[in-house]
C-alpha cells in the first residue's frame, strides 16, 4: 500500500473495452473491463476510473475529452483487447487481424498524447504496450505464428500461456522486477516488429521479441509490457510502480510535500 501525502489517495484511468454485451433481457454495447484489472490498482493504493471510448466520430471532441479526463487523474493505464488498426502504421491489413476499432484506437491515442504532454506517469499492458509503440512511430507483426513461426504467446480458449522473458539489467523495470528471467502471463498474436522512437527495450523472449520498453532517460515515467501482469495477483509490483508515480505527480501538481 502506498502512502498518501495528499489528502486522497492517486486516481488512476484505465480505458476500457466497448463491446456487444447481455445481462438479463439487455443486449447492448457497454463498457467493460475485467476486475484484475482495477483491483489490482485499488490493491496499490490508487483509486480506479474507468475510461470508455467517447466520441468516436469528431476528433476535436475526443482530443477534448481525453484533455477534460487526464486534468483528473494522477495516472493513466492503457489495457488489454482487440488489434490496433495496421492502416495508423501504413500497413496493408493480415485478413487474421481483428476487425477495426477506430473508436477505442482514437480515444486511446488522444489519452496517450495528452498523458505524454503533461508527463503524466503511463503503465502500458499488452495492447496498451503496441499502442503506445505506434504513437510513437513503430510498427507491429500482425501475426506472430508467421513472423515467428510460434503460437507460444496465445493458445486461445481464454487460457493465458506461460511465458519467460529476461528483463535487463540497470532499467527501471529491474528495479521493481530484479534482471535476468522473469516468468509472465501471455495472450496475444501481435507484437512489436519496428519499435518505436525514444523507446528503451527492457525486456525481451529468447526469440528476441521485445517483451517491454520503458522511457528514455528526461522523458516522462512509461512502462510497457507485452504481458497480462494483472493476471498474477500475488504479483502486483508493476501496479504499486505506477501508483507511486502517480503520487507523486499529484503531489508535484498541487504543491504538496511529503
Amino acid at each position: 500500500m502506498v502512502s498518501s501525502v495528499s489528502d486522497r489517495p492517486p486516481v488512476i484511468g484505465l480505458t476500457t473495452y466497448l463491446e456487444r454485451a447481455t445481462q438479463g433481457v439487455w443486449d447492448v454495447r457497454a463498457a467493460f473491463l475485467p476486475q484484475q484489472y482495477f483491483d489490482s490498482v485499488t490493491a496499490s493504493g490508487g483509486v480506479a476510473v474507468l475510461l470508455p471510448p467517447q466520441h468516436a466520430t469528431d476528433p476535436e471532441m475526443v482530443d477534448a475529452a481525453a484533455s477534460a479526463v487526464l486534468d483528473g487523474i494522477d495516472g493513466l493505464i492503457l489495457t488489454g483487447g482487440m488489434d490496433v488498426q495496421p492502416e495508423l502504421y501504413g500497413a496493408e491489413r493480415d485478413p487474421r487481424t481483428d476487425p477495426a476499432r477506430p473508436d477505442r484506437d482514437a480515444w486511446e491515442l488522444a489519452l496517450y498524447r495528452g498523458a505524454e504532454a503533461r508527463r503524466l506517469p503511463v503503465l502500458a499492458i499488452c495492447r496498451g504496450l503496441q499502442l503506445v509503440n505506434v504513437a510513437r512511430g513503430g510498427t507491429l507483426h500482425q501475426h506472430l505464428p508467421e513472423a515467428l513461426g510460434t503460437e507460444r504467446y496465445r493458445v486461445g480458449g481464454g487460457v493465458f500461456a506461460t511465458n519467460t522473458v529476461e528483463v535487463a539489467m540497470d532499467s527501471r523495470l529491474a528495479g521493481m522486477l530484479g534482471a535476468g528471467p522473469f516468468a509472465v502471463h501471455s495472450y496475444h498474436h501481435q507484437g512489436v516488429d519496428r519499435l518505436g522512437d525514444g523507446l528503451v527495450p527492457v525486456a525481451a523472449a529468447d526469440d528476441g521479441l521485445v517483451q517491454a520498453f520503458e522511457s528514455g532517460p528526461g522523458e516522462s515515467y512509461l512502462i510497457g509490457v507485452q504481458w497480462h501482469p494483472e493476471e498474477n495477483i500475488e504479483d502486483r509490483r508493476l501496479f504499486a510502480g505506477l501508483v507511486g508515480e502517480a503520487e507523486r505527480y499529484a503531489a508535484a501538481r498541487t504543491g504538496v510535500h511529503a
